[in-house]
Formats: C-alpha cells, sequence, structure tokens
C-alpha cells in the first residue's frame, strides 16, 4: 500500500470499530494525507481546572513547552488545528495544537501522533521537542462518542530513554462526541495522577471546517521544533 493510500490514523488505530463512531467524529477523525483533508475546530471551553496548589509548579514547567495548561478559567476561546503531514522520519503525522485564549495569555497544549504498528496504538509525542512518548488508546463508544486513554509514558531527550514510572506520569482520559441538536462537537478531558490526584483538564464546545491538507501543513509554527523517532 503506498503512502497516499495508507488511512488516517485514527482509522487504523480503530479498525472495525471505526464504523461505530457518530457520522460526524468519523469525518473528523479521517483527516489524513489519503483524505486530502485537515480539521480546524473553533468554540468555547466552559471550563478549564487544575489541581491543588502542588501541582501548579509541575504546570508551569510543563508549559514551557506546550504540555500542561496552568491557567484556570471559564467560557476560554478555544482552537484545536489537526493538520495532517509527513514528518521528517517518513511518517504519516497528524497535529494535535489547541490553543486557550485566556484573559490574561494564549497557552497552547501541543501534540504530534503517528500510529506505531510495533505498538499497535496511536503515539502521542507531547510538546515543542517531542520529549514525552505516550500510548494512546482509541474506542468507540455505546453512544458513538471516541474515547482515549492514554498508556505507558516514555521520555525521548536526547540520549535519555526511558519508561516514565506510574506514579510520574498523567493519564489522560479523553471524550469527544458530537451534539445533533447543538450542531457541535463536545470534548470533556481530564489528566490525573497516582500521588498528586487531578492534574487539570477541560471541557467545552467546538465546531469544525476541514481545510485542504497540503495548504493547512503549510502554516507556520504547527510542527515541533524538534522531531522524535523514538517510539
Amino acid at each position: 500500500m503506498s503512502a497516499a493510500e495508507t488511512p488516517p490514523l485514527f482509522v487504523r488505530a480503530l479498525g472495525a470499530d471505526f464504523q461505530r463512531l457518530h457520522p460526524r467524529l468519523q469525518h473528523r477523525f479521517s483527516a489524513g494525507l489519503s483524505t486530502g483533508r485537515g480539521c480546524v475546530g473553533r468554540g468555547v471551553m466552559h471550563r478549564v481546572w487544575h489541581g491543588r496548589w502542588p501541582v501548579r509548579p509541575l504546570l508551569a514547567l510543563g508549559a514551557l513547552r506546550n504540555v500542561l495548561l496552568p491557567e484556570a478559567g471559564e467560557n476560554v476561546p478555544f482552537t484545536v488545528v489537526n493538520a495532517p503531514y509527513r514528518d521528517s522520519f517518513g511518517r504519516e503525522a497528524l497535529t494535535f495544537v489547541r490553543s486557550f485564549a485566556f484573559p490574561q495569555r494564549r497557552r497552547r497544549f501541543d501534540a504530534h501522533m503517528v500510529y506505531s504498528p510495533e505498538r499497535g496504538c496511536i503515539v502521542d509525542y507531547l510538546g515543542t521537542h517531542q520529549h514525552l512518548a505516550t500510548d494512546l488508546h482509541a474506542a468507540a463508544g455505546p453512544g458513538g462518542e471516541l474515547l482515549i486513554e492514554s498508556g505507558r509514558h516514555r521520555l525521548r531527550e536526547g540520549p535519555v530513554d526511558a519508561g516514565v514510572p506510574a506514579a510520574l506520569a498523567g493519564r489522560a482520559r479523553v471524550r469527544e462526541s458530537y451534539d445533533d441538536r447543538a450542531g457541535c462537537f463536545r470534548i470533556a478531558v481530564v489528566v490525573d495522577n497516582p500521588v498528586l490526584g487531578a492534574l487539570f483538564g477541560y471541557e467545552g464546545w467546538f465546531e469544525a471546517d476541514y481545510p485542504d491538507a497540503a495548504a493547512l501543513g503549510r502554516c507556520a509554527g504547527l510542527r515541533a521544533v524538534r522531531e522524535e523517532q523514538r517510539v
């Protein structure tokens, strides 16, 4: 199968489960090079929150590389850009660049996803330098929603190549659905840790457009500063 014929990431990850998604979710998550389509979502997060004060220095540190959100707020304007592209190692990748326009400043939460046949799942490279690789396990929920839960984490920073102990890692759970009555996507994200408890999360809605993948992929600032080959 040629690169142009390779199914989009979430089609490969979900397999037959992909057909159980709501049709609007199928359209959104078939963004890829083979379909020639990207996705840009714009909406509002009704609530962006973070955990107790001990986690805030950690969130501020992660924000330096567009990984974590140290701010909290209500009715925060939100954008997510899913641009498919070929990375420097020849893999099809998909951006998940999420922007939150807080009153005091704009924050980004960046991820670049590839499908790993070796791991049998999507690998999510977090941040501007892809220093953290995380397995993502996706499934279709009973109502046609997309459910994603993170798995093992690996630190990939220069010569460092090590697994992250569960006690130090964050577990992400994502639920994305389509609201037929309101005509928009709904999303809820929770990230927690077995020791520190709740780290941060957000929930709200957005509408989506589907621009040409090639044009979207040429937009500045979407790709990582450093790309990582190790999964």
